[in-house]
């Protein structure tokens, strides 16, 4: 029997997985706030690499939520999170599933502390995409990812039901017996690249042009791999690698959403992202001077920028990977 689903955001990363769910002829909905759930009753446009459609969707608001939820997936930013939770409190029964997908994780605890652990898998998405100034979502690349799974390592019914819930075309879906390693090697992936385009100002490509620029971006990976090994979650070869081919392929005009954030004058994660992997580093007794470094570069950035200076919504450049 079909699940029903409520999907918490429509942006970027809700917006471009829902829609996927809704072709396949899932029973989805999305929470929103009213500006949005207006935007989206006359469709949700999705396009990117050969395709472009407008896909009829059901959004509701908080003040309309009529009920628990089989599944709940959390897609909202690190700094929605709080609100998110407050409304989705009456979509939560006791048999309700709640799964978050959001970077980092100091999320997880917050959602365990809310819901209770047994309630919350773990999970992390891989994709591309962004939302356009007229509320579209944009994928400008062709692969897609949701990995998720049990925290407590245990194969249940629960994640068998899921995962043929959300197993849909358009993206791949992978059950994953040790998520929380998976979204540590993601942190330790996202923070490396927060790192070094923020301290840097600039992009991968300009970063390995300049002298002693391949250098500091291996000892990043380095300090921030190192802090999930002292966590219990050592970086595998695999997830090394793929480090590297993305943080030292020359020429790369890759910079972090993060410092597209900050560049922008947008609200950011730096604090759920960086701030939380310092203080963590700090626990396992790990030195991560480079992420600090950083750090204090985003904290100088947030005393010198007014909440006037920062749009209520995004711009046009959120990109919903790193």
């Amino acid at each position: 029997m079909t699940m029903k689903t409520l999907i918490v955001g429509a942006g970027a990363t809700g917006g471009y997985f829902g829609t996927r769910l809704v072709q396949a002829g899932r029973d989805i909905t999305f929470l929103v706030r009213p500006p949005r759930a207006e935007q989206l009753r006359q469709g949700l446009r999705v396009y990117g690499p050969g395709y472009d459609e407008t896909i009829p969707v059901r959004a509701v608001t908080a003040r309309e939520l009529d009920g628990p939820y089989d599944l709940i997936l959390l897609m909202t930013k690190a700094w929605a999170l709080e609100q998110a939770m407050e409304d989705i409190a009456p979509a939560v029964g006791p048999d309700t599933a709640i799964l978050p997908l959001l970077n980092g994780m100091a999320h997880l605890e917050r959602v365990n502390a809310r819901f209770g652990r047994g309630a919350v898998l773990g999970g992390i998405v891989r994709v591309v995409t962004t939302v356009t100034p007229e509320g579209a979502v944009f994928q400008l690349k062709p692969h897609a990812t949701m990995i998720f799974g049990e925290q407590d390592r245990r194969g249940t019914d629960r994640a068998a039901r899921i995962q043929q819930e959300l197993s849909v075309p358009g993206y791949d879906l992978v059950l994953d017996e040790d998520i929380l390693a998976a979204m540590w090697h993601k942190w330790a992936f996202i923070v490396a690249g927060g790192t070094t385009t923020c301290l840097m100002r600039g992009t991968i490509g300009a970063i390995l042009a300049t002298p002693g620029g391949r250098e500091f971006v291996l000892e990043v990976i380095d300090q921030t791999e190192r802090v999930a090994a002292a966590a219990g979650y050592p970086v595998s070869d695999a997830a090394h690698a793929a480090s590297l081919e993305m943080f030292t392929e020359p020429g790369s005009v890759f910079t972090s959403s993060l410092y597209r954030d900050l560049t922008a004058g947008f609200s950011h994660e730096g604090e759920h992202l960086l701030g939380e992997f310092v203080a963590t580093a700090e626990r396992y007794g790990v030195e991560v001077p480079l992420t600090r470094l950083a750090l204090t570069h985003v904290r100088v950035h947030d005393q010198t920028a007014t909440r006037a200076d920062r749009p209520a919504q995004p711009g046009p450049v959120r990109l919903a990977t790193l």
